[in-house]
């Protein structure tokens, strides 16, 4: 008899969800195998802004998600707009260029709404994501399209109640345990996993194993391999510990692959951040508010449409934008009009500050002459218009060859700063190919029994680009499902 009806390989998001279904659907042994030591645990969810994506009819379907909502910001029920379905699938399949896999992202967006309430119904407590999206204008408090709640204390709550959840759930966490294989039987099923453990090698049988445990982002030999240059230098954003165990396992399975192996979630951060993810910053290095400057690169040229679009549509692609500029730094530059408007995160840095454009660029390693003029060109290009914050105000520039699209105002107003960013890589957006039942697919087109498959794991949804709040969704999405079919297997 297998010592238990499932083992979960990770302990993120996607992976926790999974145990606690698959506890609740029936399944009466379930272990969850965390590669890291306890005080490291959790994957990339302890370093998430913990921002949950998901679609809605009307404002009052949130009450029971954060019944709480309107202490914290009064008005919030009024204030939210609707973010049905539809908008959600035309979000999605806008950012990712028409690629997302229609199948996977129907079951993604159909199953956010039950499965961010069964979140809540389980213990995960969600507030507005107020630091995140929220941006006050007068007395009123608007929000990016599906962009408002998330856990509370972010990543570190979320990765913290999941474990809490787990454990009243009586999921049994072996810390330092590395899933090195997939054991299997004559006819193909899998029956277990290979693992190292501070005992040394062994091996556990289950009835079903679900794969839950990230991306290759932490392995640089795979992101030189699957990326290119520069991504094997590229920062880390989250755990060391995500390295592609899982992906390889599957493929030495006959796993299909699926998706972008070349793609990846990559943000703007503090060009100082450490090469890893630190437990304390988590994602406080992350400077998303560029909209609102102006970003050049070492040669002092603007490189990206700063106001292509609300930052949560294109944050994620525009960090490897970033890492391919020379040297992999950029500058982001703003005035002091827009001061009250940067996030929260900004505070972490140490800006350069100056009370002229031309001071602040002698302060930056750059094409100085060339900074100067690009700043010029920008400012006697910027035009009349209202500038709105909270909408894609069409404020933009005339006669650039690269416009900025919205936001466009003129850096005028003392003092003027600039904060370095380079790209930090987040997670890998190829996967295997699961089907409805989270099954991973071989390459026969056809599900290895016993093998079930969530969170980055599964790939295809995301294609150059994801709309942010997604990635923990699809997480809890498939992980629910992985689990409840893995108690069943």
């Amino acid at each position: 008899m297998p010592e238990y009806d499932v083992i979960v390989v990770g302990a993120g998001n996607a992976a926790l969800a999974a145990a606690v279904s698959a506890r609740e659907q029936g399944a009466r042994r379930v272990a969850v195998l965390e590669k890291a030591p306890e005080e490291l645990r959790g994957g990339n969810t302890h370093y998430s802004g913990g921002l949950l994506r998901f679609a809605y009819a009307r404002s009052e379907d949130l009450r029971p998600i954060v019944p709480d909502a309107e202490r914290q910001v009064p008005g919030f029920f009024r204030d939210v707009e609707p973010y049905p379905a539809e908008s959600f699938r035309t979000d999605l399949m806008r950012v990712t260029e028409g690629r997302s896999d229609p199948e996977l992202s129907e079951i993604l967006i159909g199953r956010s709404y039950d499965t961010i309430s069964w979140m809540a119904q389980q213990g995960i407590v969600m507030e507005p994501a107020v630091s995140l999206s929220a941006v006050r204008v007068g007395n009123t408090v608007k929000w990016s399209p599906g962009a408002v709640i998330r856990a509370r204390h972010e990543g570190v709550g979320l990765s913290k109640m999941w474990f809490e959840i787990a454990q009243k759930h009586d999921v049994e966490i072996r810390y330092c345990t590395s899933a090195v294989g997939l054991t299997h039987d004559r006819r193909g099923r899998v029956t277990g996993v290979a693992v190292s453990d501070p005992d040394g090698l062994g091996e556990l049988t289950a009835q079903a194993v679900v794969l839950g445990c990230g991306g290759f982002e932490a392995n640089p030999e795979w992101r030189a391999r699957y990326l290119g240059r520069p991504w094997d230098h590229a920062k880390v954003r989250g755990t060391r510990y995500n390295t592609g165990d899982g992906l390889r396992m599957a493929l030495d399975m006959g796993a299909l692959p699926h998706g972008q192996w070349t793609g990846c979630h990559s943000t703007p951060i503090d060009a100082e951040a450490p090469p890893h993810g630190d437990r304390k910053l988590t994602d406080k290095t992350n400077r998303l508010s560029y909209p609102y400057g102006v970003l050049v690169n070492r040669l002092g040229r603007r490189f990206f449409d700063e106001g292509e679009d609300f930052q949560f549509y294109t944050y994620a692609k525009l960090g490897g934008i970033i890492l391919n500029q020379p040297s992999g730094v950029a500058y982001q530059i703003f005035d002091a009009k827009v001061a009250d408007l940067l996030e929260g995160r900004y505070k972490t840095g140490k800006p350069m500050v100056a009370d002229s454009l031309a001071a602040l660029i002698e302060q930056l390693p750059l094409d100085r002459g060339a900074a100067g003029q690009t700043l010029a060109d920008y400012n006697a290009a910027t035009g009349a218009g209202v500038f709105d914050p909270t909408a894609r105000d069409g404020l933009g520039t005339t006669g650039l060859g690269l416009p900025k699209s919205n936001w466009a105002q003129r850096l005028d107003t003392p003092p003027f700063v600039a904060y370095p960013v380079t790209g930090g890589i987040t997670f890998t957006f190829g996967g295997v190919r699961v089907n409805e039942r989270a099954q991973v697919m071989s390459t026969s087109w056809a599900p290895i029994p016993g093998l079930y498959a969530c969170g980055e794991m599964v790939g295809g949804l995301f294609h150059t680009n994801y709309p942010g709040g997604t990635g923990l969704m699809s997480g809890a999405v498939f992980g629910r499902l992985a689990g409840a079919e893995a108690a069943g297997a």
